[in-house]
């Protein structure tokens, strides 16, 4: 595969590259990126490189907030002071995912974009919508256990393969970025997209727009966090289900709640009004038995993966009972027990 490298000086220097070369790619640690073009899944024919770009910093905010660039490594995050004290969720979520190496290589930005690891997304001999639009889902019928059972369409049932970004959905990030229209905010929320009729089409973001930086907003759950993360093995394996859970406690009482999963949807999955309907319920198994079945109320299994309703489930109930009890998951013990 022939393609062209070019070195970005500036952010405003990435937009009139990406403006101007249809279907170039932006390349930092390529942790993702430099697989698919192995397999012909990508084929770039412009990579514009950022990493010289001065956009690693970590910085307090002033409301307390805390503002994470682009370029930081997902190892940077996890072991960063503020990240570790006021934010472990984050922290555990980005140790739950990957190795230590691809964590020193990956980018904040480019977990955001990460792609699916559905076996037929990266097998070019099949049908794929999120491959090639419009040519057909081969995991509706064919080997689903891994997909969505969650917000999933006819067109597609492939899951976000993130762990950091359920913590960030969690933490009501804000992802900030920079287009030929200058600076926008994208409430974490709105950022990814459900498959509905185009699939192949990942985020809100536009082909000409650069992630400049993802903000936390200042808060404070203490230990009554955790993130937990159910695979088939207990290194270096996507999530089946995973459950990223705040809790802010008034005595027994819940004051507020934050509850997101990976491995079930198209994008990290919230129901606010669940969250919502736990806000004065005690804080015990039965009030998150219900939220966790109002949460799956809707979940359409495949003909491989119905267990995933269940597990998470149970994975639900664990971790707002971790939360609660200020027992965060140890990403070094990853016993579900």
């Amino acid at each position: 595969m022939n393609f062209d490298l070019i070195q970005a000086r500036t952010i405003g220097h990435v937009i009139e590259l990406l403006s101007a070369n249809v279907g170039a790619k932006i390349i930092a640690g390529g942790t993702n990126l430099v697989d698919l073009m192995k397999e012909n899944v990508e084929k770039p024919q412009t990579l514009v490189d950022v990493t010289r770009l001065p956009l690693n910093t970590i910085t307090e905010r002033q409301d307390g907030g805390l503002r994470i660039e682009s370029l930081v490594t997902n190892s940077d995050v996890a072991y960063h002071e503020i990240v570790m004290s006021r934010y472990p969720l984050l922290s555990s979520a980005i140790l739950a995912g990957a190795s230590p190496q691809l964590r020193n290589m990956a980018s904040t930005g480019g977990n955001l974009l990460q792609r699916t690891r559905c076996y037929y997304f990266y097998d070019t001999a099949t049908p794929c919508n999120k491959r090639v639009a419009g040519s057909g889902c081969s995991a509706i019928g064919g080997l689903n256990r891994i997909h969505a059972v969650l917000g999933a369409s006819e067109h597609c049932i492939a899951t976000h393969p993130s762990d950091m970004c359920v913590a960030l959905a969690a933490l009501d990030a804000v992802v900030y970025v920079e287009g030929p229209g200058g600076e926008r905010r994208i409430a974490f929320d709105d950022f990814h997209r459900l498959p509905g009729d185009t699939p192949h089409i990942d985020s809100v973001l536009t082909t000409s727009e650069f992630i400049t930086a993802i903000e936390i907003p200042a808060m404070d759950f203490g230990l009554n966090q955790t993130y937990l993360k159910i695979r088939d093995r207990a290194s270096y394996a996507f999530a089946l289900v995973s459950v990223a859970a705040a809790l802010e406690l008034e005595g027994d009482t819940i004051k507020s709640a934050r509850i997101a999963l990976g491995g079930v949807a198209h994008k990290p999955w919230r129901n606010r009004a669940v969250e919502e309907s736990l806000t004065g319920q005690t804080a015990n198994k039965d009030a998150f038995a219900r939220a966790a079945t109002d949460i799956l109320r809707d979940a359409r299994p495949q003909s491989g993966n119905a267990f995933k309703i269940e597990l998470a489930h149970r994975a639900i109930v664990r971790a707002l009972g971790q939360a609660a009890a200020g027992t965060p998951q140890v990403q070094s013990n990853k016993s579900f027990q």
